[in-house]
């Protein structure tokens, strides 16, 4: 299947210059969003992961993480932006282009040494995808991989990542 097909490109979205992906309209076709969850979850298990956890960054992580969680036999954990979890949270704050922000997780969600596959909908800048890495490795865990459904080349976020299985369905 052609996932390509199923992404819509946005032009000037959020702002000018920038052509954003929106996977919505893949997530919308019932056969495309299967597709790409079993495709998801038969490259992972080709690399040889074995995960506890599928770590899920928000929003659309959680959309793509929770079904492979499912399909993985695995557990799934929210990472939320900062404010968003009412327990108490690990926490870690990164940069931006203007400024920092912070992503958090409950601090009961994970024991360490876990076995961690982080996903997400799209890798660009590799910024929230390798400050959840170094959550991960905060609390102890193994980071097994990461899973996108779209990795946009240019930007280079790959070399961001510590060196584990990098997993994507759709290269731009």
């Amino acid at each position: 299947m052609d996932l390509k097909s199923l992404i819509r490109d946005i032009p000037d979205f959020p702002k000018p210059g920038i052509l954003f992906r929106d996977i919505t309209t893949l997530l919308r076709d019932p056969e495309g969003l299967r597709y790409a969850i079993d495709l998801l979850v038969q490259k992972v298990k080709d690399a040889g992961l074995n995960p506890e956890y599928v770590m899920g960054i928000e929003s659309r992580g959680f959309i793509v993480g929770a079904p492979l969680a499912y399909q993985l036999g695995a557990g799934f954990v929210a990472v939320r932006k900062s404010g968003k979890l009412p327990a108490a949270v690990h926490s870690i704050e990164y940069a931006l282009e203007y400024g920092t922000d912070c992503l958090e997780i409950h601090q009961d969600a994970l024991h360490p040494l876990s076995r961690v596959l982080i996903v997400d909908d799209l890798i660009a800048t590799g910024g929230t995808a390798s400050a959840t890495a170094r959550l991960v490795q905060k609390i102890g865990c193994k980071l097994e991989g990461f899973g996108f459904i779209i990795e946009l080349q240019d930007l280079q976020g790959r070399k961001h990542l510590p060196d584990v299985p990098i997993i994507t369905l759709v290269e731009y």
